[in-house]
């Protein structure tokens, strides 16, 4: 097995695992660290003891590289990948089969862990039709959101990256992004910006304990704007993992349900297991306002775009129809609606 291929995978692994952030890193390091070097002087490096004096070279990623230059399957990737067939979420096995893509995914442009390029090659293997990029906006200068300029760059990227893939491949990226709501409603990107997009994914991030009214008049602006397709994790809820727990925001979810139904913003059903968002009884309110829905990972590394595993079964369990969900829909089905309103 080639050497850098093993600790890709094994970085991808326990990416879908959660696994600490640190240990992820030991294996993508190592991966970078060792990439480019022909196979000889690597097993030449790895026989005579130097690998192991090497910068992001430790004790278990050496073992790694060693048995996948003996032959081997890693005897840690064989244990991944065993832990690995059992699913992540109980149910909604058949719903995700029919999930062809994926709207929501952030790279190491914002606050990712991987390059663009890395996701795609694990968007690939999970075979996704489609995935939008949607780094976030300057606003969230925390997660170094991208300004118009490096967004347009960014944008670029996607185009050549597309360009360059082999016809045989299934996937295509969309240029997108998760803009911010900002406290009046708009959003935090030019329109000019905006509209060169394939998919915009609307979202709250800040003054979440906002009294209901205030939240409430937000969101309807960014819902009535004509660039939104997504309503990201509505409520902005956390309820496990390494920040805590943060409560549901207050707004009134008949008026905002509505109006996503009136202007076809897809409510997303966030698959990250942390959020969880919409609660239950929120995703079935907007399944009876009759809104359209997207299942999307919100992946900040390559393996966490599995956890549409995760939506895929809260969406099956609160009687959500295939129909209705925008990422069951062929590629160009999905962009003619993307683009009606702009």
């Amino acid at each position: 097995m080639d050497p850098v291929d093993a600790l890709n995978e094994i970085a991808f692994r326990l990416e879908r695992e959660l696994a600490p952030s640190f240990k992820v890193k030991a294996f993508r390091n190592a991966a970078a660290a060792i990439s480019g070097l022909p196979a000889g002087d690597l097993a030449a490096q790895a026989h005579d003891g130097r690998l192991k004096r090497q910068p992001g070279i430790g004790a278990r990623t050496l073992e790694v590289i060693q048995q996948s230059l003996e032959g081997q399957v890693p005897d840690y990737l064989v244990s991944l990948r065993e832990r690995g067939e059992e699913p992540l979420a109980e149910g909604g096995r058949e719903l995700l089969g029919k999930l062809r893509g994926d709207l929501h995914s952030h790279t190491s442009a914002s606050d990712g862990g991987s390059p663009l390029e890395t996701m795609a090659q694990a968007a690939q293997l999970l075979g996704r039709d489609y995935l939008a990029v949607t780094d976030h906006s300057p606003n969230l200068t925390v997660a170094n959101g991208l300004t118009a300029e490096r967004l347009a760059e960014q944008v670029d990227l996607i185009d050549a990256l597309n360009a360059a893939r082999p016809a045989e491949d299934r996937l295509t990226l969309l240029a997108g992004i998760e803009v911010d709501i900002l406290e009046d409603g708009t959003l935090d990107q030019t329109d000019e910006m905006l509209s060169q997009l394939d998919i915009v994914v609307a979202s709250v991030h800040s003054k979440l304990r906002s009294e209901a009214p205030v939240m409430t008049r937000r969101m309807l602006r960014a819902i009535e704007d004509p660039h939104t397709n997504v309503l990201g994790h509505c409520t902005g809820r956390l309820v496990t993992g390494s920040r805590g727990t943060r409560p549901e925001s207050q707004f009134d979810a008949a008026r905002v349900f509505a109006a996503c139904a009136e202007n076809q913003v897809a409510v997303e059903i966030n698959s990250r297991p942390e959020r969880q968002d919409p609660p239950d009884g929120l995703i079935r309110q907007a399944l009876d306002a009759g809104c359209l829905f997207s299942i999307d990972s919100d992946a900040h590394a390559p393996g966490q775009l599995d956890f549409l595993q995760y939506g895929a079964a809260r969406a099956e369990a609160n009687g959500v129809p295939a129909e209705r969900i925008v990422t069951t829909w062929t590629r160009e089905r999905l962009l003619e609606w993307s683009g009606r309103r702009r």
